[in-house]
Parts: C-alpha cells; structure tokens; sequence
C-alpha cells in the first residue's frame, strides 16, 4: 500500500497526471500548492515560500536543476504578475511540472527559477463569488487620497455576480457604438466628424459623492504597476513608493542574490516575443534609457523568431511591449537580464465566410466566440441608477476573464508549446569553453602556456543592458599557480563580455614544474575549467 501511494505522489508531482489532468477548470489556491508541494517531492526540486501577502498566501519560488545549481546559467520563469491572468499561472506551474518529469537531461546544463504566481491574493477573485479581473492584493489602501481606503469600488448593478461595463446615454460622452459590432463602444473620432453617444465606465456607483467611479477600489497594490521602472506615481494600484509590498520586496531581494539569472520569461500582457521591441537611438541615449539597446534588439529578433516558430498561434493585435512600473521593463532596464514577455494566448484572429475581418479586438473576439456558439457577453440591460437620475444607463459587456483565459482543455497544449520554447532558449545559454591549449618550453624552467576562451553559443555573455548598468558580474579567468610563479600575465583576468561564437585569447609565462589549472565563466555564462601540465 505504501508504495502505490509513493509512486501516485511521484508521478503526480512530476507530470501532468495527478492533479493537473483531473482539473476541469484553473485551480484554486489550495490546489496549486498541492501540485508544487509534489512538483517539490522530486529530488532535482527545492519550493521556498519567500514570505506571505497580507491576504495570508505564500509567493512560492521553485529552484529546480541538478549538481552546482548556482554555478550554471539560469531563466527565471515568472507567473501571476497580473491577478487576473490565470493562465499565466497554470503555464508556470505546468512547465515545473513537465521539466521534472519529462526534461531532467535539461537540468545537467541549466538552473530554472519559478515564481508561479505573484498576486495571490487577486488570482483568488477568480473563484470569488463576485467575479472581476482583479490585479490589487489584499493591503487596505486609499487610492483616491479621500481618507477612506476602498471607499468606491465596483457594484454589481444587475446581480449576475460578475463586475461588466455600464454605459451611460450622453451626448458629451467620448464613446459610440462600433460599426463592426453594436455590442461594442469605441472612442468617437473628433477629426472624422464622429460625435460620441456615451459615457463608459466600469461597473459601479459614485458611493464616495465626488463624480468619479470605481477610482478607490477594495483592493491593494498590483504587483504588476508597483515596480521600480517608470514607477507610475500617485496612479492608483500603483503606491505611494515602489517595491514596498512584502511580495514585490521578497522577490526582489531573494532575485539580487541569484547570480545566475541570464535571462526571464514572463507570462504577462507585455509581449516581445511575436513583436519584437524596436531600438531607438535617442531613447538609448537618455539618462534613463527608455528603449531597448540596438545589440539587445537583435537578440530579441532571434529569440521571437524562435518564439514564432515553436508556438503556433499566430498573435492578432499583440502589440503591448510593457506598462509603467511593470516586472517585464524592470527585469531588462533595471535588472539588466535579457527579459522576455508573452500573454501565452491571445483570441485569433477571426474572418467571416467572405474573408473579412475586424479591425477593433473586443469585435474580432465576440465574432470568434460566435462562431464557436461561446457565451461570452452579457447583453446591454437597462438599470436604474442612483447617480444619474433621469438617463438610460445600461450593463453589459465580455464577462471577465474570458478574453484573456482559454477554456482549461486548451491549456495542456499551450503548456507544451510554451515549455518546448523555453527549453530551447535555455539551449541557447552562454556555453564557455576552453580550447587550443598549449605550453612552450622557455628554458631556465619557464613554460609558456597559451588558450583560447570561446563562447560557443547564438548569445553574448552578457546583455548589452548587463554591460551598460554593471550589474551583471565579469567574466573571471584565474590560473592556480602561485603569484610569485607568474612571470607574465595576471592570476586574474576580468573581461566585460564575450559576443556569440567569440574568443579571447589569453597567455601566461610560469615559472616552475606541474600542473596549473585555469578556471574561466561568471554564475551567468557558467564556468569551464582546463588543466595543464608544465
């Protein structure tokens, strides 16, 4: 009996049987950490809780890989940045899963962390009995500066449990029906004579008294707005500083400590991998630098192309390449690591049976769910409200989530591609090794020694970022003969980088007999060591 139940406990913790295949819908939070509690029962796996949200969750990190984990490149794969994005979640943790199960060889080379979901607390809404895309944790904030935390968040004005869209008749709103789909508002266009018939704002009323709505959400700080990058100040859910949350502050600080971090992969709405982001030089040139530099774009390239070819949905109007305060800019500008960013899933797009299709994306996702008979929308309904007393206001709109979530029998097919993605980009990691080798007798008992230091691999050691900021470490040549035995050259070499399929050729003149042994890498590039007789 006992060993049935050990090789369920295995085999549940290192694939998708188990827990994940008997899901019919996204986890709650007791059953994700289920699934990592067995993710972690594998030897090559080590779960941490790196500190508890005010809402009492944990914000897991996975270390997982074999041998001098610290000594070898490592990704870093991040989910839950956006509570509301579940996938995200369920990517990370599927990938935990099918590395330890399916992809050991993987981690003789590579170090993988795991953060699978950074916003707790707002995930949790997606079970909540009132469901709405909620990124705010669960610390009790004052986002209007009225002295009353949440004191005007959403209502459910029609009692379906779910937090739409309401619109207002008005002749001075900015927004009017889209020609492609009357479900659909869309901005007037003043240039082209368009007037505007609506106001538009979330579900909600003014329970504060002062003509805003739904601006002092019953939420906290979303973790995804709260970073030190373009920190977007006295914008609600961002706080009044950055980093002052115990989740952002314990991810941040555990992260300064891994070395060997060369590159991120962050489930999120921020996406450069189906588009690439683009260098302009003047904002290269800024004190603070706002755009890509021009080495780091061509990595870019090569990794989306990489991207595109190993998933297969094909983006439509992805074009969001990072928000203020977001953890996808900070990994890159601040952190100085090559960072990658996708939603995972996107709505295709969708033509009709004459080859058209739409330009707006909320009416090429109702055309697509259509066509597949998906009850996504709630149908525009008249309702009496409080605050605006003799005009028709009406609630409807997508139902949350639905634009961003893929029904649950889609996600195993997703996973698979997005792990086959990341695994090839560890692939790519800094490779450095030591070659042409050779020791010339000088006489008088001094030997030459000379090597080359190759990097062999499509990636520099370094991002051009890495280099810029200074935060990544040297790469560190030191030779194990004794200072006074060097007769020329230097027991330790540092040098900046190593571009891809690049050398550096290095020489010392040793004075004495035996072996010498030379060790060259950083935490980031790994390390290769030669030794060499005398």
């Amino acid at each position: 009996m006992k060993k049935t139940l050990l090789s369920w406990l295995l085999i549940g913790g290192m694939g998708l049987s188990g827990a994940a295949v008997a899901q019919s819908d996204y986890p709650t939070i007791s059953q994700l950490n289920q699934r990592l509690q067995r993710v972690a029962s594998n030897a090559s796996a080590t779960l941490t809780s790196l500190t508890k949200t005010e809402g009492g969750k944990d914000i897991w990190v996975l270390k997982i890989g074999t041998g001098q984990l610290d000594q070898k490149p490592a990704i870093a794969v991040v989910g839950g940045v956006e509570g509301y994005e579940v996938l995200s979640v369920e990517l990370a943790v599927q990938f935990a899963e099918k590395l330890v199960a399916d992809h050991s060889d993987a981690l003789e080379a590579s170090t993988f962390y795991i953060f699978p979901n950074m916003s707790p607390d707002a995930y949790e809404q997606y079970y909540a009995s009132l469901k709405y895309e909620r990124r705010g944790n669960a610390v009790s904030v004052d986002h209007d500066r009225d002295g009353t935390p949440g004191g005007s968040g959403y209502s459910d004005l029609n009692g379906d449990g779910m937090i739409t869209m309401m619109r207002v008749e008005d002749p001075m709103g900015d927004y009017m029906i889209s020609k492609e789909d009357d479900r659909v508002l869309v901005k007037a266009d003043r240039s082209k004579g368009e007037s505007g018939k609506y106001s538009l704002y979330k579900e909600s009323r003014d329970d504060d008294k002062d003509g805003e709505f739904a601006e002092d959400l019953k939420e906290g700080i979303a973790f995804n707005k709260s970073l030190t990058y373009k920190f977007p100040v006295f914008e609600p859910l961002a706080g009044d500083m950055p980093v002052t949350q115990k989740e952002s502050r314990a991810m941040l600080d555990y992260l300064f400590e891994q070395w060997n971090i060369f590159a991120f992969v962050t489930f999120s709405p921020a996406n450069n991998l189906t588009s690439p982001l683009k260098y302009n030089a003047g904002n290269a040139k800024k004190r603070v630098v706002t755009s890509i530099l021009e080495k780091d774009q061509a990595l870019n390239v090569l990794v989306s192309d990489l991207y595109k070819e190993t998933v297969k949905q094909k983006a439509f109007q992805q074009d969001n390449q990072g928000t203020d305060g977001d953890f996808f800019q900070w990994a890159y500008f601040h952190f100085g690591r090559l960072s990658f960013g996708t939603p995972g899933y996107w709505t295709p797009e969708f033509k009709d049976s004459t080859g058209k299709g739409k330009s707006n994306a909320e009416a090429n996702y109702l055309a697509w769910a259509d066509s597949l008979n998906n009850d996504v929308f709630v149908p525009w309904t008249e309702v009496k409200h409080p605050d605006f007393p003799g005009k028709k206001v009406e609630v409807g709109g997508v139902k949350p989530f639905a634009m961003t979530t893929p029904s649950y029998d889609k996600v195993g097919e997703i996973a698979e591609q997005h792990t086959e993605f990341i695994l090839k980009l560890a692939a790519m990691q800094p490779k450095l090794e030591i070659h042409n080798v050779k020791t010339e007798s000088l006489g008088n008992g001094l030997t030459r020694v000379t090597m080359d230091l190759f990097n062999n691999s499509s990636m520099p050691t370094h991002s051009e970022m890495g280099e810029k900021s200074r935060w990544l470490r040297k790469i560190r040549i030191d030779i194990d003969a004794a200072a006074d035995k060097i007769v020329s050259g230097n027991k330790i070499e540092l040098m900046e980088s190593l571009g891809a399929y690049e050398k550096a050729s290095f020489s010392w003149i040793i004075k004495g007999s035996g072996n010498v042994t030379v060790k060259a890498g950083a935490s980031h590039a790994g390390f290769t060591t030669s030794t060499v007789k005398l």
